[in-house]
């Protein structure tokens, strides 16, 4: 992998917006077209009223690529994969706040390895001025259960990855949020320690994936009359460094490069 990918993660914020009929974050780059298109050819024109985002955590495009049999169950329940460049320094927390910001670390603040409260215009702060009910489930240390608190939003704050994944489930069935973000930092924090292409790290690869399906079939049964779009919506990518152990962070194709993948379930007739 010697190229970069040429669409820009700040396009997915205003993407997702328009999908659900919301107004922008005010800083938000132009809507990546391929999600809007997608997404109105799916709906048959009309607007998603569910949104489920799904952030693990690291996981690049050359992984995905070079061992896609990790990726099987959400590679069978998506249908739009679109690559990304997501920004620098390629940390959680910067990409984070532009996946979700729409805008360059310089805008939005964000620009080293930090996790403040973001004040810039969010996509939660748009949904709740649409006046949509929004979620985040993450754990106690990670940049996404931190740099967007202090909206009128409902936050789930857990030590593990398991009982993030059972309270999602427990929101999907309860049928009441229009906007869902979950986070699992399981492939990252394992990646560090064994390298991205360790046993134990792809392990949490297929872990994710299908974690991601479980999500997928629980909304397939449950929102079935609502549009939701759903994604499988990375950060960054990974290396390999010294002693087999792995990193982020620099502008390099394996950090920078993404691999998004998305599926549209539109609302049963009645």
């Amino acid at each position: 992998m010697d190229e970069f990918n040429s669409l820009s993660l700040d396009t997915l914020c205003a993407a997702l917006c328009k999908v659900m009929g919301v107004e922008p974050p005010k800083e938000a780059a132009e809507a990546a077209q391929v999600i809007v298109d997608y997404a109105g050819k799916k709906f048959n024109g009309e607007k998603a009223d569910r949104l489920f985002m799904y952030n693990p955590d690291a996981v690049a495009q050359w992984v995905q690529e070079k061992y896609p049999e990790f990726m099987d169950d959400t590679l069978d329940r998506t249908e739009l994969h679109v690559p990304f460049a997501t920004v620098m320094p390629s940390v959680t927390p910067v990409c984070f706040a532009t996946m979700y910001t729409g805008a360059q670390p310089e805008v939005h603040g964000i620009t080293v390895y930090k996790k403040p409260v973001l004040t810039i215009d969010t996509i939660f702060d748009a949904f709740i001025r649409a006046g949509k009910k929004a979620a985040i489930i993450a754990d106690t240390t990670c940049s996404i259960g931190k740099i967007f608190l202090e909206r009128d939003m409902d936050y789930f704050i857990y030590e593990t990855v398991p009982e993030i994944n059972a309270k999602a489930c427990e929101l999907i069935l309860e049928d009441k949020y229009d906007l869902i973000v979950v986070y699992n930092e399981n492939f990252d924090a394992i990646m560090h320690h064994k390298g991205p292409e360790d046993p134990n790290t792809l392990a949490q690869l297929t872990e994710n994936s299908q974690v991601f399906s479980i999500f997928c079939e629980l909304i397939r049964n449950n929102w079935k009359n609502h549009n939701t779009l759903l994604g499988f919506a990375m950060d960054h990518g990974c290396h390999e460094i010294d002693a087999g152990c792995g990193s982020h962070g620099l502008y390099m194709p394996e950090d920078i490069n993404i691999l998004h993948h998305y599926i549209c379930l539109p609302k049963k007739a009645e």
